[in-house]
């Protein structure tokens, strides 16, 4: 299977300080790409910058093996890309149909003008829309019996799962999915698990999570690549990864990888 997306010497600088130290990443298509490290190690840095929230300060990004460097978020998005944040990004005071359709709205060739002017070519597109949010997305995602009710009204793992819906509306290549389980309960994190291997099996789309919940990580992940101060320690399989002494000693100390 080829690289659908790779990084190339990523170097990400914040004045003296060196997030990223010539990084070099390849997610295959079709494959669960797990960025794990300790708090600090640079995982946050890399995302945002595949993502382009934040610009590089040297080396390159592709995707499908054109150079995205600089390429605008907007943009990106066009190109297949879509991310989901560590802390709930929903719009409150609207739906989880109408969050979710946001995520679509960028498919849309009508313009504002014609949005706003309720034209038929707008409206037609606006009803395709939410026919195929509601078709593929809020039915795969189990949402159907929590579509209208406002997004502040549901739990904590519910809202992370309409945050997941909302990238998937954006029918990702690469959906970028930022610790997708943080602070949810064990259940929560079991059906977030579940959602993320269907997404990958069903939709085809390439993953890649940043995650501190290693049993989660090991379990759906195809290819595990850690990171601790900017640099890449191992990369491998979930199993390798697990049994690699640098690894040990970043997440436990030098005592427990050595006795």
């Amino acid at each position: 299977m080829s690289a659908l997306l790779e990084v190339k010497g990523l170097v990400k600088r914040y004045g003296g300080l060196v997030a990223t130290d010539h990084l070099d990443l390849s997610v295959r298509a079709g494959e669960i790409h797990a960025l794990i490290g300790p708090n600090g190690a640079g995982k946050t840095s890399v995302f945002n910058t595949i993502s382009g929230f934040y610009p590089p300060s040297s080396g390159s990004i592709l995707l499908e093996g054109k150079d995205i460097t600089h390429t605008p978020v907007h943009a990106r998005a066009g190109m297949g890309m879509a991310r989901t944040f560590q802390n709930v990004a929903l719009f409150r005071g609207l739906s989880v149909l109408e969050n979710i359709k946001l995520g679509g709205h960028h498919l849309m060739k009508s313009g504002v003008l014609a949005c706003m002017g309720f034209l038929p070519s707008a409206g037609k597109e606006e009803f395709a829309l939410r026919s195929e949010v509601e078709r593929r997305v809020i039915d795969f995602l189990e949402l159907d019996n929590v579509r209208h009710k406002s997004v502040e009204a549901l739990s904590y793992g519910l809202q992370k799962r309409v945050e997941l819906a909302r990238a998937l509306a954006m029918r990702p290549k690469v959906l970028l999915l930022d610790e997708p389980v943080a602070g949810m309960n064990r259940e929560e994190t079991e059906d977030m698990a579940r959602f993320i291997l269907d997404v990958q099996e069903e939709w085809g789309a390439t993953i890649i999570l940043v995650e501190h919940d290693m049993g989660m990580v090991m379990d759906i992940s195809n290819h595990v690549v850690v990171l601790n101060f900017g640099e890449v320690i191992a990369s491998g399989t979930p199993a390798h990864v697990m049994k690699h002494p640098e690894v040990i000693r970043a997440y436990l100390g030098d005592e427990v990888a050595s006795a």
